[in-house]
C-alpha cells in the first residue's frame, strides 16, 4: 500500500467520524431548535418551516450532484407515505409536545424509536417473528419507557393533564418513525435510487402535505426574531436536509449497526443543550430511563450477550437494518 493510499484512507476515516459526530450534534440539537422556534411560531408553523428548508436543501444537493429525480409514479406514491409517517406526523407531534415538556426529555424519548420498531415489526412484517432476544430487548425497553415517564411524579401534579398527553405524543412520534422504517424496508429498500434521492422525494412529498394542511393548522400569529429564524433554518437545512447526506456516508463506511449508535449520542447532546442553553432541569429518572431504553436496544440486537448462535444472528440481522432506517430522521 502506497503512502498516498494510506493517507487517503485515513483521511476518509476521519471524515466519516466527523460526519458521525456532526450528525449526533445536529440531531441532538434539533429539539433545542424546536423549542426556540416555538417562541415565535405555532407547532404546525415550525413543521412547515422545517420541512420546506429541508426539502430546499436536498433539492439543491440533487441539482449540484446532478442526480436524476425518479419518474416512476409508484416511487412517488411510496415516498408520499414515508413523507407522512417519517416527517409530517412525527415532526408535528414532537413540536406540539415540546410546548409542555422540556426539549431534553423529548430528545431522550426520541431514543425509543428502535423499541417502537420492534413493537410494530410483527404487525407490519407479519412473516417476521421477534424471537427471544428481541422480545427480551422489547421488555427491557418498555421498562425503560415507564421509568423515563416518571409516573410517580405525576400523582397529584397540576401538570398531569398536559404532561401525559405530551409524553404520549413523543411516543407516537417514535412509533411513526418505526412504522415508516418498516414500510421503507418492505416497499422502498429495493428501489434503484440512493438515500439522498429518496430523501429528496420524501421531503418534497412531505412539503406538499404540510402546505396543503397549513390553511387549517398553521394559522395564527407569527413573531420572528433572529433566534427563531436561525433555529428553523438550522432545523430544516442541517437537521432535516444535510444530516441525511452525513448519515448516508456513515452508513456506507461503517454499516447499519455502527451507524445506528447515533441514537445513543443524540440524547446526550439534546440533554446537555437543554440544560446549558435553556436552563432546563433534568430529573434522575429521565437519563436512567433513557439508559434502560438503550440497554433494551442493545439486548434486542444481541450486543449484550457474549455468545449467539449463527441462526439467531441471521434471523435478527434484518431488524438491525430496519432500526437504522428508522433512525434516519428523525431527527426528529
Amino acid at each position: 500500500m502506497t503512502q498516498r493510499t494510506a493517507s487517503s484512507m485515513l483521511s476518509g476515516s476521519h471524515a466519516t467520524l466527523l460526519a458521525f459526530l456532526a450528525l449526533s450534534a445536529v440531531w441532538g440539537a434539533s429539539f433545542l431548535f424546536i423549542k426556540v422556534g416555538l417562541e415565535g411560531l405555532s407547532p404546525a408553523q415550525v413543521v412547515v418551516g422545517r420541512v420546506l428548508f429541508g426539502a430546499l436543501a436536498l433539492a439543491a444537493i440533487m441539482t449540484v450532484t446532478r442526480r436524476r429525480w425518479p419518474r416512476e409514479g409508484r416511487v412517488w406514491g411510496h415516498m408520499l407515505v414515508v413523507g407522512i409517517f417519517f416527517c409530517a406526523i412525527p415532526f408535528t407531534l414532537f413540536a406540539w409536545a415540546e410546548q409542555y415538556v422540556p426539549s431534553s426529555l423529548a430528545s431522550i424519548y426520541n431514543a425509543t424509536t428502535p423499541i417502537m420498531t420492534l413493537v410494530l415489526t410483527p404487525l407490519v412484517l407479519r412473516t417476521e417473528r421477534l424471537g427471544r432476544t428481541r422480545t427480551a430487548g422489547l421488555v427491557v425497553g418498555i421498562l425503560g419507557v415507564i421509568v423515563l415517564s416518571g409516573p410517580w411524579e405525576l400523582i397529584g401534579s397540576s401538570d398531569l393533564a398536559s404532561t401525559i398527553p405530551a409524553q404520549l405524543a413523543c411516543l407516537g412520534a417514535t412509533a411513526s418513525y418505526g412504522f415508516a422504517g418498516l414500510y421503507m424496508r418492505r416497499f422502498v429498500s429495493g428501489l434503484p435510487y440512493d438515500a439522498v434521492t429518496l430523501s429528496s422525494v420524501q421531503l418534497t412529498m412531505a412539503s406538499v402535505v404540510v402546505l396543503v394542511l397549513s390553511p387549517l393548522d398553521a394559522r395564527g400569529p407569527i413573531s420572528l426574531n433572529a433566534p427563531v429564524v436561525l433555529s428553523i433554518v438550522a432545523l430544516g437545512v442541517a437537521g432535516t436536509g444535510v444530516a441525511y447526506v452525513w448519515y448516508t456516508r456513515v452508513m456506507r463506511d461503517w454499516g447499519a449497526a455502527r451507524a445506528s449508535t447515533v441514537t445513543y449520542l443524540a440524547p446526550v447532546v439534546g440533554v446537555a443543550l437543554g440544560v446549558l442553553v435553556l436552563g432546563e432541569s433534568v430529573h434522575w429518572y429521565e437519563p436512567v430511563g433513557g439508559a434502560i431504553v438503550i440497554a433494551g436496544i442493545l439486548v434486542s440486537q444481541g450486543m449484550l450477550r457474549v455468545r449467539r448462535d449463527s441462526r439467531a444472528q441471521s434471523d435478527e440481522a434484518s431488524a438491525d437494518e430496519t432500526s437504522a432506517i428508522a433512525l434516519r430522521r428523525s431527527a426528529t
